[in-house]
């Protein structure tokens, strides 16, 4: 834990608390960072004018990354008929129906989404308790509902990141490991931010992005010139 300590002290001695940053500026910063033994995530909080309390002000979606998280994702595909080729061919780890949901009402959850159509949907409802805790229960917002199981596997392998704004109308989400280098997260971020914008509800009034900050999963966050990423995200997509 000291030693946790020591690196973050480092890292924080290098922000300024009370400015905002580029997006540029703060990626740079984030690159002279001390290494951690791991790899470290870098994720994105962004505060929203939302009140996720109203159900037309809830935000959610997923979007593909063009770099990916730099993580394996494992995919479980529970679906039936033509959809378990589809599956397979497009490459999930484990494909089937009734056998994969035994499995999980046992307790194995070695996976990291669950994938299925909506016709099999239905059977899934008895998995909710079990799923939905762990933020894996398949949703059609996130794409993990879907008729079109082959392309959604590719994507989810490719690197499909999502995201759901929080009680406190907060959104979290990784946009890849601190290795990638300042150009690759910064492509990262502005798909995700711009794909964020789209998915403002229409009866969001006044200020819908009215925070961002960018940290590594352990280390200091550094808060963003908001302002300017609009027209960065427009321009760069």
């Amino acid at each position: 834990m000291a030693t946790r300590g020591k690196i973050y002290r480092a890292n924080a001695a290098k922000v300024d608390r009370n400015k905002k940053y580029t997006l540029e500026e703060a990626l740079s910063i984030l690159e002279t960072f001390q290494n951690r033994k791991f790899d470290e995530a870098v994720e994105v909080a962004m505060r929203l004018g939302v009140d996720p309390k109203q159900s037309d002000q809830m935000v959610r979606g997923a979007t593909v990354l063009p770099h990916g998280l730099g993580k394996p994702v494992r995919v479980v595909a529970i679906v039936r008929g033509e959809a378990e080729k589809q599956a397979r061919d497009a490459g999930a780890d484990h494909v089937g129906a009734d056998d994969i949901m035994e499995k999980i009402e046992k307790g194995w959850l070695d996976f990291d989404r669950v994938l299925t159509t909506p016709e099999t949907l239905k059977e899934l409802t008895k998995l909710a308790k079990i799923l939905g805790p762990k933020g894996l229960m398949p949703n059609k917002k996130t794409g993990t509902v879907t008729s079109e199981i082959g392309k959604a596997v590719k994507e989810q392998k490719l690197g499909k990141v999502e995201y759901k704004v929080e009680k406190a109308g907060i959104v979290h989400a990784l946009i890849g490991k601190k290795s990638f280098g300042s150009a690759k997260l910064k492509d990262n971020f502005l798909t995700l931010f711009d794909h964020i914008l789209k998915q403002k509800p229409a009866t969001s009034k006044g200020v819908y992005i009215r925070k961002v900050a960018l940290s590594p999963c352990m280390g200091p966050s550094l808060i963003l010139d908001h302002s300017s990423l609009e027209s960065l995200a427009s321009k760069a997509l």
